[in-house]
């Protein structure tokens, strides 16, 4: 497959590249940064250099062309305001789903969140509250389209070393995963087109990566 990620140098996208590149996939990493560059070809994945709170949504399908999937695994990331969470986890996930119809491109993968569906709770930090509503106006847009889309919620993210053991379902208990069994469920997702339509909650678990997403699909 040729499979290009949004928000290509963020900690589960370079680690979605490299599992890409490793089975074979063509990998692709949109970039802001071009220092970022060097890190995605060590990765064994094609750089290209993409602003999605700039570039439009021409140029953006023009770098879909010839794409299998896109995966929005892009964030704002720590330390961006409230504005920021808006423009990057909801704006530009829209803007990736409106270059993917653009570009025929119709598996689209989205990395969400646990914890989107409702009001945040009370006491929320308001930057957390902002990225939570963002991320859940990013689903309602992406699943309301005619593409063959997946949403990923994963639970508290780690960097502790992957287990290949996951919980995955429509809904789950809280808990943590790792960024890797992350980008391990999302190449398996990717390879299993009955995954499209789905909503799909992620937490560290007993069940080997490739059962669970075969369990979960054959419903």
């Amino acid at each position: 497959m040729r499979v290009v990620i949004a928000g290509g140098h963020g900690k589960i996208a370079r680690l979605l590249l490299r599992e890409l590149a490793g089975r074979g996939d063509t990998a692709v990493g949109l970039i802001r940064n071009p220092d970022h560059a060097a890190a995605l070809t060590a990765a064994g994945a094609h750089p290209v250099l993409a602003d999605l709170e700039h570039v439009d949504v021409d140029d953006l399908a023009g770098h879909l062309g010839g794409a299998d999937a896109v995966v929005f695994a892009a964030g704002a990331g720590p330390g961006s305001g409230a504005a920021r969470k808006d423009t990057v986890d909801r704006a530009a996930a829209v803007l990736l789903a409106d270059a993917a119809q653009r570009a025929g491109v119709r598996r689209y993968l989205l990395v969400s969140s646990m914890g989107v569906e409702g009001e945040p709770r009370p006491g929320t930090d308001e930057v957390f509250a902002a990225y939570l509503r963002a991320k859940k106006a990013a689903e309602d847009d992406v699943t309301g389209r005619d593409l063959d889309w997946t949403v990923l919620r994963p639970g508290r993210l780690t960097d502790d070393p992957p287990t290949g053991r996951i919980t995955l379902a429509r809904r789950v208990p809280r808990g943590a995963v790792t960024r890797t069994d992350v980008a391990r469920v999302l190449v398996a997702l990717l390879h299993t087109p009955a995954s499209a339509g789905m909503i799909l909650e992620l937490v560290g678990g007993d069940t080997p990566i490739g059962e669970a997403v075969a369990a979960v699909t054959a419903r």
